[in-house]
């Protein structure tokens, strides 16, 4: 059995197929922060089926307006996030060149710098888990935790990312990879 790290900043949790009929059915979360206090986390495959510029009142550059929105959690549903991406970013705090922001300031300067190789994500709320909370769940088994890398975060396919991930992760996972959504179906 692999050891969990006693922190799971900069990790991916995949719903196990035990959280079915909740919020995180089939959901892919990266976890931005974790310590004995609690955990945060963004849920990288679930749109809100809004883009930013529908939701957000506010003069923001044109590159925003169009960027997908997408469901970081069910806490705060007002509340703002987005991770950001670049080539080299010297204090990234998610992981390597991987920054959370809550700033809409901030994020309208991003938008309106230049890069070829930025990359923004957005989010309205996020997941959010009370000092060990995340823990309990870990030790019933509800998460699968999985490397996070740049590729998985800015996936060109959100919604196929569970089950992406699943499959990669070997045959005893790709069975529930290709469970539907609601099991009475099957």
């Amino acid at each position: 059995m692999t050891e969990v790290p006693k922190y799971l900043k900069g990790q991916l949790l995949l719903d196990s197929g035990q959280l079915s009929g909740s919020f995180f059915q089939h959901t892919v979360v990266l976890i931005c922060h974790h310590d004995d206090e609690g955990a945060l986390g963004l849920v990288l495959n679930r749109s809100s089926g809004n883009k930013f510029g529908e939701v957000v009142v506010a003069d923001i550059p044109e590159e925003l307006k169009d960027q997908p929105l997408y469901l970081g959690g069910p806490v705060e549903l007002s509340a703002l996030s987005f991770l950001h991406s670049d080539t080299f970013i010297p204090d990234a705090s998610v992981m390597p060149n991987l920054d959370l922001g809550h700033s809409l300031d901030t994020l309208v300067e991003l938008g309106e710098s230049f890069s070829s190789t930025k990359k923004i994500k957005t989010f309205v709320g996020y997941a959010g888990w009370s000092a060990g909370q995340l823990e309990d769940e870990m030790k019933r088994n509800a998460w699968l935790t999985h490397p996070a890398s740049l590729d998985l975060v800015f996936h060109p396919n959100p919604e196929k990312l569970w089950p992406s991930i699943l499959r990669e992760k070997g045959l005893k996972y790709r069975l529930l990879a290709g469970m539907p959504e609601d099991v009475s179906l099957n």
